[in-house]
């Protein structure tokens, strides 16, 4: 089977496209996946799920009689992965690779657009190619079955491999990896956190694993990276908090209140990886009761600049022993940090309580646009059923009034996690960038129950979009030059 040129379809308009990929954007909603974690790139098994076909095949050139000018290869099918009823064993197929190349060479091939099949390479060596096979085979409904494949490839020496099995995790549910907690490896978990040549994004998935098959016996050893002052100890510090407080429990808030919450001194992304750490067991962690995070919380209000940080997760939580405070910060802010005020409104809004009625009229006399602001950008949406402990005092989240959701990838904490302003604590906006209708709010991206789309706001964004594409097809029309 010879492949030939794919042949493309006409581009649809400009405006099309705009329009496709806005009502994209709205539509998608993350899944659940690993806290902590942030895939690097697509799976392998997730771009075999992609392709048409997929096969193992032996390069039948070599660098000397390849065709230099295309980059085409011929190559022979030694065994169907996928799409066998487009290609069998044996088949002749050519395909595009630049690298190196020599007869007998193995090689996985991935191919769209049959019966023209289009076939992308990697490059494969025996311990890879057993890998693939494996993977190919793995069930596609069980994730624990897949992650305990991938577990014994987490360290490999061999780079694609072990970024391939991390991605599988990063992309895995929490609670499949919490499921496989007795079979983890507990001293190399520790060892490779300890490990200074681990980078940051690993020690996010050992602190996840950790916390998932550790015990108090850890918690020395992690109290000891949370005080340290050496360079990188304290990298992937909202994973770390998070695992700390999975094993020490309740009593090991008043350390992360000490250091953190508390704390004038600590850094902006240091209580920002406190404050994603308690929300991630307000949600998911299902150890401490939310009675007692909302009390550490409560501190970041005394911190002006960071206070709308925490506010849309008290109003989440049905916390609202906080209005007369709240109210109190709206009134008293000032152009240095007035972006707190639209999340204050959109907690009193939630609260069914009459003194938040009152509060928001305080609140629309000393600053009638804020409270426009967040009526027009921001509906109130009701969170779904979330995993919470039973000695929890605030209610659970079926209560008939609910609150603006902060932002958390289901929830993910530290690279990968989007928080209320970006991506990580790395990506953070300083204070005076946090200002304006949109940004003020919270969430942005990343929820796992997402607002309702207010309609004054769906109206806008549909409206800038078509105006930008408009321009856009405006300018390729008339600038430049034109082909036949």
């Amino acid at each position: 089977m010879n492949s030939r040129p794919r042949r493309h379809a006409a581009a649809p308009p400009l405006v099309l496209l705009t329009l496709v990929a806005l009502a994209t954007t709205l539509a998608v909603r993350p899944a659940a996946a690993c806290p902590f974690c942030n895939a690097v790139s697509q799976t392998l098994r997730q771009e075999m799920e992609a392709m048409d076909a997929v096969v193992i095949a032996t390069a039948l050139d070599s660098d000397l009689t390849r065709n230099r000018e295309t980059g085409q290869v011929r190559m022979k099918v030694g065994r169907v992965l996928k799409g066998d009823e487009f290609v069998s064993v044996d088949d002749e197929v050519e395909a595009i690779y630049y690298g190196e190349v020599a007869a007998g060479r193995r090689f996985m091939l991935s191919g769209v657009d049959p019966p023209m099949m289009q076939w992308s390479c990697l490059p494969l060596n025996e311990r890879s190619e057993k890998y693939v096979v494996k993977v190919a085979e793995l069930p596609e409904d069980d994730p624990v079955e897949r992650i305990r494949f991938f577990m014994d490839y987490l360290q490999s020496d061999d780079d694609m491999l072990s970024r391939d099995a991390y991605d599988e995790f990063a992309t895995t549910p929490y609670e499949a990896v919490q499921k496989l907690g007795p079979e983890m490896d507990h001293d190399g978990l520790v060892e490779w956190i300890q490990d200074p040549e681990t980078s940051t994004d690993r020690r996010r998935l050992y602190f996840t694993m950790l916390g998932v098959c550790g015990d108090r016996g850890d918690v020395p050893m992690l109290e000891g990276l949370l005080t340290s002052s050496q360079k990188g100890a304290r990298s992937g510090l909202d994973a770390l908090i998070a695992c700390y407080l999975t094993l020490a429990g309740e009593e090991g808030l008043p350390k992360i209140d000490e250091l953190f919450l508390k704390n004038n001194k600590a850094s902006y992304a240091d209580t920002y990886a406190a404050i994603m750490a308690i929300r991630f067991h307000g949600t998911e962690g299902g150890v401490i009761p939310r009675s007692a995070l909302v009390e550490s919380l409560h501190h970041v209000l005394d911190r002006e600049d960071l206070a709308d940080l925490v506010i849309p997760d008290l109003a989440r939580w049905n916390d609202w022993s906080q209005i007369e405070r709240l109210t109190k910060l709206f009134v008293e802010a000032d152009e240095d940090n007035n972006w707190v005020r639209v999340p204050v409104v959109n907690y009193l809004r939630a609260c069914p309580l009459p003194e938040a009625e009152k509060a928001l009229e305080e609140c629309k006399r000393v600053d009638p646009e804020s409270v426009r602001r967040a009526n027009t950008f921001f509906s109130l949406p009701k969170p779904g059923p979330e995993k919470a402990p039973s000695s929890s005092a605030i209610p659970a989240d079926d209560d008939p009034v609910a609150a603006v959701k902060p932002a958390e990838k289901t929830p993910s904490l530290g690279a990968g996690n989007h928080g209320v302003y970006g991506s990580g604590p790395l990506a953070l906006r300083s204070a005076r960038d946090r200002s304006g209708p949109l940004a003020v709010a919270g969430p942005l991206t990343g929820s796992s129950v997402s607002a309702p789309l207010n309609p004054m706001r769906l109206v806008y964004v549909v409206g800038l979009a078509l105006a930008t594409a408009m321009i856009a097809q405006y300018l390729l029309l008339t600038g430049g030059r034109q082909t036949a």
